[in-house]
């Protein structure tokens, strides 16, 4: 049996990890589209506080798109795996192109997430930002860089399965990572999940909707325009 049932399983078991990493303190939960965020919903409804989304996607090599070589994210980051790259004789040419590629898709996913609901300032916030697992942690890493440059003022990376490589990146990147499982296999993040169906961006939506109207206006210190 794997360890999780399905996304919102493992959301709600890091949520109450977190609660005791945190020890109450008042955050704001980034959920890293698409399957991040049912994972991050479930985190910041445990923690009582907000939700938002930070696009990222993943730059995969071109004859095998699962192997990342990179990752970019919102406000122009960009993620280099350079021992792949190198390994596999990637030119800058073709790194170009696919994140050219990838480019479009993350445009359209901001577009569609904006239009739905407004983004969170996160100036002077700690930020958690959700995955549903970190197999390399190239898209996390884009997603500390887009955090950061917004005016986060600590970033920590929450995620229920995490490749010892990925953590080692990432802990050189972020204020402190979480992960509930470390393992040093290789992995794909499916096998850990018993469902583990591909997330749609209306779900993405219905669940950022949903975060924000349990969320007061008057009373939430997060809420305006980047």
């Amino acid at each position: 049996m794997r360890p999780y049932l399905d996304r919102r399983d493992a959301g709600r078991r890091l949520g109450t990890r977190l609660l005791k990493v945190l020890d109450n303190e008042r955050v704001v939960v980034v959920g890293l589209p698409r399957g991040g965020v049912p994972v991050a919903y479930e985190v910041a409804r445990i923690l009582h506080c907000p939700l938002d989304v930070l696009v990222v996607r993943k730059v995969g090599v071109p004859s095998q798109r699962e192997l990342a070589m990179g990752a970019i994210g919102e406000d122009g980051a960009v993620v280099v795996e350079n021992d792949t790259v190198r390994r596999l004789g990637i030119s800058d040419a073709e790194f170009v192109r696919v994140v050219a590629e990838e480019r479009i898709e993350l445009d359209r996913r901001v577009r569609a997430y904006r239009q739905a609901v407004r983004p969170i300032a996160l100036k002077d916030k700690n930020v958690v930002i959700v995955d549903d697992g970190l197999a390399t942690g190239a898209t996390a890493l884009a997603a500390c860089d887009v955090a950061r440059a917004r005016g986060a003022t600590r970033v920590i990376v929450a995620t229920p399965i995490s490749s010892a490589g990925a953590m080692d990146r990432i802990e050189r990147a972020a204020y402190e990572v979480v992960s509930l499982v470390r393992t040093a296999r290789p992995f794909s993040v499916g096998q850990w999940y018993e469902h583990f169906e591909q997330t749609s961006d209306q779900e993405v939506i219905n669940d950022l909707i949903s975060a924000s109207r349990a969320e007061t206006p008057s009373s939430d210190p997060t809420s305006g325009q980047l």
